[in-house]
């Protein structure tokens, strides 16, 4: 064998290769996922199978426990994210355009 082969530090061209740069690169690519994680925190990409109550469907993460409501005709989550199941009723309720009054009937006479 070869020296360059056993020492595996020099380059063809005689120069010797530097093997700080990919522990550092792989150090600066960890750290800015970390920065990731912290400033934007969970994904919200494993989302329990929809729960009910009070009426409504919701569904719940399984890494934080942040929750969100849940339609069950078209089988998909809508609105904010919140931790208080409360929170999100009033929210969907403010949403639903409000009730129109029922058309009074007056009874006419015939003539």
């Amino acid at each position: 064998m070869d020296e360059n082969q056993v020492e595996g530090t020099k380059q063809a061209d005689g120069k010797k290769k530097k093997r700080w740069k990919w522990p550092l690169g792989l150090m600066a690519t960890g750290l800015a996922g970390a920065a990731v994680v912290v400033f934007r925190g969970c994904w919200h990409s494993k989302m329990s199978w929809p729960v009910r109550a009070e009426g409504y469907s919701y569904q719940v993460c399984t890494g934080c426990g942040v929750k969100r409501l849940f339609d069950e005709e078209v089988f998909r989550a809508y609105g904010p994210y919140s931790y208080d199941l409360t929170r999100l009723i009033e929210w969907d309720r403010a949403q639903q355009p409000p009730p129109q009054p029922a058309p009074s009937h007056q009874h006419r006479s015939a003539s």
